[in-house]
This record gives C-alpha cells, sequence and structure tokens, in this order.
C-alpha cells in the first residue's frame, strides 16, 4: 500500500513528489507527455504584475519558499536550474515612469521596485524613455528541471509513462487502486488535462494556449530580461526566449504561424538587431477563471485530490501550494481560502 499516487509531473507533481520525499512519504507517479505547459515556459520568477505595476497574489511568501526550494533540487539532482536575472520593464512615457515611481513607495512594492530609472545603454533596444528595475527575479530552467527530475523518479522505479486511465482507478473507504498499484490518497497534479477527469471535470480550468520563440540574436548582448508588450529572457550562448501569447480558443500544443507573427511584430518594436529563429513551442496553461489555483480534495471522494490551476506563474505557486495540500491532508491545517476547491463545491452538486 502506498501512501500516495501522482499523476502529472509538471510543477505541481515535481514540487509534491517533493514535499512527500521530504516527509517520507511513499509514492508513485503516473505522467505522460500530453501537456508541455511546464517544459516550454518562459520560467520567469517575478512578483510583479508588470502591466499594472502590483504585487503577485501572495508572491513575496511565494518567493521566500521558491528560492530554498529550487536551490536543494540544483543540489539534489546535480542540475543548474536558477539563473538570478535582473528584469528591466520598458517605459512607454513619462507618464508610465511616473506610475512606476508611485508603485515604488507602496509598502511591500518598496521591496522590488527601484526608484532609480535605468537609463538604455543598448544599441540593439528602442527605449527612449528608459526602464524600471524589478529585483529579486530570474528564471529557472523548467525543461531542464522536468528531464532531470523525471530520469530521478525512473532511476526509483516509481515512473510510469503511460496516460492515465481514468476509468480504470477505483474507489474504496480508505484507499484508491489503479491497474494494481494501492494507495491511500492520489493527487491529480495534471495541469490542462485534468479537464478529461470525470472526477475534477466540474473545475473551471480554462487553459491558455501559449506560445514562445526561442532566437539567436548575437548582436543583442543583453544579459536582461527586458519586458516590453513581450519579454526577451537571455539563455547564454546568444540564445533569448521570446514571449509569451494568450490564447483561449486554441487547446492544442501545435505552434501556430498566427502566433509566431504577433510576437515577431511587438518584437519589432523595440529590438533593432538581426535574429534568427531557432525553435518556436506551445503549451497550454491551466489557468482559471478567478486566477487562483485549485487545490483541496474532491467534495465526496475523500482519497481524491487535486493540485492544480497555477496559470503563468507557477514556478512561484507550486512549492507554496504544495505545501499547503500535504500539510492539509496529513496535519489537517486549513488550506488558504483563496485556493480551496471548496469555492466551487456548489459547482459540483449543480452538475
Amino acid at each position: 500500500m502506498l501512501d500516495y499516487i501522482v499523476v502529472g509531473l509538471g510543477l505541481a507533481g515535481i514540487s509534491f513528489c517533493e514535499v512527500l520525499e521530504k516527509e517520507g512519504k511513499s509514492f508513485k507517479v503516473i505522467a505522460d507527455s500530453s501537456q508541455q505547459a511546464s517544459q516550454v515556459a518562459g520560467g520567469l520568477y517575478n512578483p510583479v504584475i508588470l502591466k499594472r505595476f502590483t504585487m503577485a497574489w501572495k508572491a513575496n511568501e511565494q518567493l521566500e519558499q521558491a528560492k530554498p526550494f529550487y536551490a536543494g533540487l540544483e543540489q539534489k539532482l546535480g542540475v543548474k536550474l536558477d539563473y538570478p536575472l535582473r528584469v528591466l520593464r520598458k517605459f512607454a512615457s513619462i507618464e508610465e515612469q511616473n506610475i512606476w515611481f508611485e508603485a515604488a513607495d507602496r509598502p511591500g512594492l518598496d521591496h522590488f521596485l527601484s526608484t532609480d530609472l535605468v537609463q538604455n545603454q543598448n544599441p540593439s533596444i528602442e527605449a527612449a524613455f528608459g526602464f524600471g528595475e524589478v529585483n529579486h527575479t530570474g528564471r529557472i530552467d523548467t525543461a531542464a528541471l522536468v528531464n532531470a527530475y523525471g530520469s530521478y523518479l525512473k532511476e526509483k522505479g516509481i515512473l510510469d509513462r503511460n496516460s492515465f486511465e481514468y476509468n480504470s482507478l477505483v474507489h474504496y473507504n480508505d484507499y484508491v487502486e489503479y491497474q494494481g498499484a494501492k494507495a491511500k490518497k492520489i493527487v491529480f497534479a495534471c495541469g490542462y488535462g485534468l479537464t478529461r477527469d470525470p472526477n475534477f471535470g466540474y473545475l473551471p480550468l480554462n487553459g491558455t494556449k501559449g506560445e514562445l520563440l526561442i532566437i539567436s540574436a548575437p548582436d543583442f548582448k543583453e544579459d536582461n530580461v527586458i519586458k516590453s508588450s513581450v519579454f526577451t529572457i537571455p539563455m547564454g550562448g546568444d540564445k533569448y526566449l521570446v514571449g509569451a501569447t494568450y490564447k483561449w480558443q486554441d487547446k492544442t500544443n501545435i505552434p501556430t504561424e498566427e502566433s509566431k507573427n504577433e510576437l515577431l511584430e511587438k518584437l519589432a518594436t523595440f529590438l533593432k538587431c538581426d535574429f534568427e529563429i531557432l525553435n518556436h513551442v506551445a503549451g497550454i496553461r491551466p489557468t482559471v477563471a478567478d486566477r487562483r489555483p485549485l487545490v483541496g480534495r474532491h467534495p465526496e471522494h475523500q482519497n481524491l485530490y487535486v493540485l492544480n490551476g497555477f496559470g503563468s506563474r507557477g514556478v512561484l505557486i507550486a512549492p507554496y501550494a504544495s505545501r499547503q495540500l500535504f500539510d492539509h491532508i496529513e496535519n489537517g491545517t486549513t488550506l488558504d481560502p483563496d485556493i480551496d476547491i471548496k469555492r466551487f463545491t456548489k459547482k459540483y452538486y449543480k452538475n
């Protein structure tokens, strides 16, 4: 009898597995390659919403947990994951500068938003009004993390790479059984794939398609993240991530010409050097109508749990939400009401 079965191995699944391992729980992971959001993500950890110059939800608490979490994974897996980077928000006008400086004086934001105007020194960037600098930011190499963690679990013999067959899950009072494996609890951390789950299908997981370009730009020579209508993230070796798009209708992982052209048009508004497109990738972010994660126990099946809905901020949210869920299950602590799926219980019974 296992303690847990975990379905999914993106940021949510990995984070929960880490908690389980640290707490001495036995588990098995079932994860195919259908969900690509974590692997193709930009991986930025940034506590500030740069469109409105406001703090992201619980960002400070999440950042405090995320930094040591990824440092521990680097040591455990022997893989470089955390790349601290400055984020420079390009100003479009004097008015935007003024709004930035007003925001930088607010409690909480003053820790992250610099009050020094950064003048543009890069001839490959058009930025007549300069930049605002966000502190305590960087990038997690999510693709490296997913690949390394998958290899780690495979070596331990606890990773099943087959697709989860929902009709094979059998519920008992004190445990679940799936294709011969018995576990006290099962946690669904499968991203947008949750929409196929007959148990949690009532949850309003919308899914937003995001696409990224990877470019080679030898003359760009920029060590900072540049955020304008799109962002550019340095990856080393003259390579940069360019993203991202937000599409709500298309639910495939197939890159589109429409989104590529959208990214190129926005990039052309500030990047003034030549570049080559090396790759174009897409994934479905697990987004929720109220922009909060989906965490908690099923309304009727007491052994079923969900850990999902991290949207575009999974790098920061995943360690925080995973610890919340584990403590709720094992120690009886109360979930943060913002993330508890109890907020959708009426929707379940209406269905």
